[in-house]
């Protein structure tokens, strides 16, 4: 939300507020798996039924929330209700749920509950335990990364503007959210032309001398160097920040009058850098497609379902223009029904985030009311929840249902292009069946310094870049350079630890966590080297290939390794070889990015890192007070137990680090 919102307005008109619920519709609804009838033996059902029952008679009766536990301790389902006793009733009598619902009651051996003040204490405590545990048949929203902000920062005498990700916790006003980063940085580019408002951190403006480039390409005012004066600079951060709390025409009025009052006075230069400043304020808002005239502020969810997926698009409205939308698959049963999913994928949603004065909802949702509760009461004010039926939200809804319908459109056709793909690689592999999971793994180093491996992972959506991973080299004994070994440590790691924490075989429609393909970036070295760890950990059921890079390194030539054939390639125009030359290419990529961070920490690191007791804080403080990490070196015991925030120990231990030959 806007770091400093209007006044409290009227939300509930053209709303219809939701009516109560039947008790039995108060849970969150279980998911996940679809399985065939003959599955759920009546044995284990009954089991499941009687455990059930048999917690049922010490339930409470008040609201609260309750989980159903596996035999292996695993959390199957996580369920509020406003009494839980009533609730868990239902279970009792597997013969009216669904087979979906059976089966979860037949793999029940144990229950918890948690009983709390309220109803809207268990929709709260509902979602953060499902976001916790991510059980198999809750509705789970599977990106719930942070958006990002636009932060002006308080408590300095010129205030930074910048973008910010992640627990709002630092002094300052923070605008958004964004849907994402791109939102950010051209609106924070179109900013910086229109207030001139400085991007560098604290530290960069307390030991700049002379100004940056920034202020000589007209985007930063300097204050650092006091090329305009702190008060004016002030009244500059004043403007930006009713700018994006949205008070923008009486800011552009006001700079179209200094514009014409400057060009009266035949002051060109002036009236020519307010024309620009106008100019950017125009672009922020020309780019902000779709702008509300009577919703200050407000978030859209709509949600569709087609062939048993879902879509959730969010669209976000501050300051009556459009700050993104942003689209979500969530992971949830075919027979739950949108309403449904989306009562779940909004408690998850508003788990740590801030709520608008109003939330746009395609359909009714049992939950309304006690997240209205929730929202409003950490907001401080009235939170509207409902859908509308008529006028500009009807229009916006509709503006983000059509969204959301393209959205799934195309996520389908790519899942199934990524299906026909992963298909013809399995059958030039030899594999019986289409890889669900496939791993790709390549080693990054320079003659062996800061050497990593990275892995990553494909599957019928694409690239999961959530189980992406980096391997930190970590075998004193290896020799500098060893791509055999390194490929042997990275592999021995990643299944060793597979083959210790394996569970129970992987669900019907979860992504596994085994992969059924490994490819190799590498020739037969480093197939040997793969082939030699999975027979000494007795790895099963795994393809293993290799890729080895064509005569002068020429894409569509490369040679290919698999157990128990000769090396062999693909032909030119195959669409097997396309896909597993951007499967080699993502793992490249993300090597090469891996390794030039650790290589650009390593280069910028700090003979003061090394000595204990010194963090972030102490750190600055002392470059602050002598410049360098060489002149603490040189510096006297004196001179450091004079610095701020450091203690006569403290002092002594940098001293004698240096002294000792530490450094």
């Amino acid at each position: 939300m806007t770091g400093t919102p209007k006044a409290a307005s009227a939300t509930e008109p053209e709303i219809e507020e939701t009516a109560p619920i039947d008790e039995a519709d108060e849970a969150s609804t279980p998911l996940d798996l679809d399985f065939d009838e003959t599955q759920a033996e009546a044995g284990p059902i009954a089991r499941g039924a009687a455990v059930i029952k048999s917690f049922w008679q010490h339930a409470p009766l008040g609201p609260g929330v309750y989980r159903m536990i596996g035999d292996d301790g695993e959390v199957l389902y996580v369920g509020k209700a406003r009494s839980i006793k009533k609730r868990i009733l239902s279970y009792t009598t597997p013969e009216r749920q669904t087979v979906r619902i059976a089966r979860m009651i037949s793999q029940t051996v144990s229950m918890v509950f948690v009983t709390t003040e309220s109803e809207s204490e268990a929709l709260l405590l509902e979602a953060d335990l499902i976001k916790q545990l991510k059980p198999r048949y809750n509705v789970t929203l599977r990106d719930d990364k942070s958006f990002p902000y636009i932060l002006i920062t308080g408590g300095h005498e010129a205030p930074q503007i910048a973008k910010h990700r992640g627990a709002r916790t630092g002094d300052g006003d923070y605008f958004g959210p964004f849907a994402s980063a791109t939102a950010v940085h051209r609106t924070l580019n179109a900013l910086q032309r229109a207030f001139l408002l400085r991007t560098c951190s604290d530290s960069f403006y307390a030991n700049r001398t002379r100004p940056c480039l920034l202020y000589q390409i007209k985007r930063c005012s300097a204050p650092c160097t006091r090329e305009i004066a702190l008060g004016d600079y002030s009244q500059l951060v004043g403007e930006a920040r009713d700018f994006l709390s949205g008070r923008s025409r009486a800011i552009r009025q006001r700079l179209a009058r200094d514009m014409t009052e400057a060009s009266e006075a035949l002051e060109f230069e002036t009236a020519a850098r307010l024309r620009d400043r106008i100019s950017a304020l125009s672009a922020i808002q020309g780019e902000q497609s779709v702008n509300p005239r009577s919703v200050p502020e407000a978030d859209v969810f709509a949600i569709v379902e087609e062939a048993g997926h879902f879509c959730v698009e969010a669209v976000f409205f501050r300051t009556c223009q459009n700050w993104g939308n942003r689209a979500y698959f969530p992971r949830a049963d075919s027979a739950l029904s949108a309403a449904e999913v989306l009562d779940a994928f909004l408690a998850q949603f508003y788990l740590d985030r801030p709520a608008p004065r109003l939330v746009l909802l395609s359909h009714d949702v049992p939950s309304a009311r006690p997240l209205c509760e929730i929202l409003s009461a950490r907001a401080g004010h009235r939170i509207g929840i409902g859908v509308p039926k008529r006028g500009e939200k009807k229009e916006l809804l509709e503006n983000a249902l059509r969204n959301a319908r393209e959205a799934l459109s195309r996520k389908l056709v790519e899942a199934a292009s990524q299906q026909k793909l992963l298909g013809a690689l399995g059958a030039v592999f030899g594999m019986p069946a289409a890889p669900r999971r496939v791993e790709v793994y390549d080693n990054s180093h320079i003659m062996g310094a800061n050497a990593i491996g990275a892995m990553i992972v494909a599957g019928p959506e694409g690239f999961v870049k959530s189980q992406y991973r980096t391997f930190n080299i970590k075998s004193a004994a290896l020799t500098p350079g060893d791509d055999y070994a390194m490929m042997r440590e990275v592999l021995t790691r990643r299944f060793a630890r597979l083959l210790r924490e394996a569970t129970a075989p992987t669900e019907e429609g979860a992504f596994p966590d085994r992969p059924d393909l490994v490819i190799i970036d590498g020739g037969r070295g480093q197939f040997e080297a793969a082939r030699q760890v999975f027979a000494e950990l007795g790895v099963e059921g795994v393809q293993l290939a290799s890729i080895a890079k064509g005569p002068d390194r020429n894409a569509g030539r490369e040679a290919f390794f698999v157990e128990g054939r000769e090396p062999f390639r693909m032909p030119e125009r195959d669409p097997a070889l396309f896909f597993v030359q951007r499967l080699r290419d993502e793992a490249h990529r993300f090597a090469i990015g891996t390794h030039r961070a650790k290589r650009k920490k390593e280069f910028v690191k700090s003979p003061l890192d090394e000595i204990p007791g010194i963090g972030p804080a102490r750190k600055r403080a002392l470059l602050h007070t002598f410049g360098t990490a060489k002149a603490v070196a040189r510096a006297g015991l004196a001179d450091l137990e004079k610095t701020p925030g450091l203690n006569a120990a403290t002092a002594k231990r940098i001293y004698a680090f240096f002294r000792e030959g530490g450094g």
